[in-house]
């Protein structure tokens, strides 16, 4: 029982540190977007600063999960990010992969949020 927190932080930590890397060496070409989904990452494009720091945002999360320091930190950070990964899925047409990526990512990320509730008990309390 004790590896299920330790594997699951290492898949999320090395999806989201492949992703990272692949946002800068482009070793995996992204997926071509079309219709809704196509509009929406053309605007983010546009901004010119979203997906750099999306990738630096993925590279350094991604590297404090799989060397497993400052966890709660790093999934705090990705939170907001895996909710928005999960509800364009939910609403732009997306293919099988991207589905089930986005399932994986939501449910590691709530699972290691649910093993690390300790650390987030501070932040939820009405000071």
């Amino acid at each position: 029982m004790k590896s299920i927190p330790i594997i699951s932080r290492s898949l999320l930590g090395a999806i989201f540190f492949g992703f990272g890397l692949n946002g800068f060496v482009q070793v995996v070409p992204p997926p071509l977007a079309r219709g809704a989904a196509a509009v929406f990452i053309c605007g983010l494009m546009a901004s010119r600063y979203f997906f750099p720091l999306l990738f630096i945002t993925y590279l350094f999360t991604g590297a404090a999960l799989l060397v497993g320091r400052f966890v709660p930190l790093a999934l705090a950070a990705l939170a907001p990010i895996i909710v928005n990964i999960a509800v364009m899925h939910l609403f732009v047409p997306s293919s099988g992969t991207e589905i089930f990526l986005a399932t994986l990512v939501t449910v590691l990320e709530t699972y290691l949020a649910w093993y690390y509730r300790a650390a987030f008990r501070p932040l939820l309390s009405a000071s």
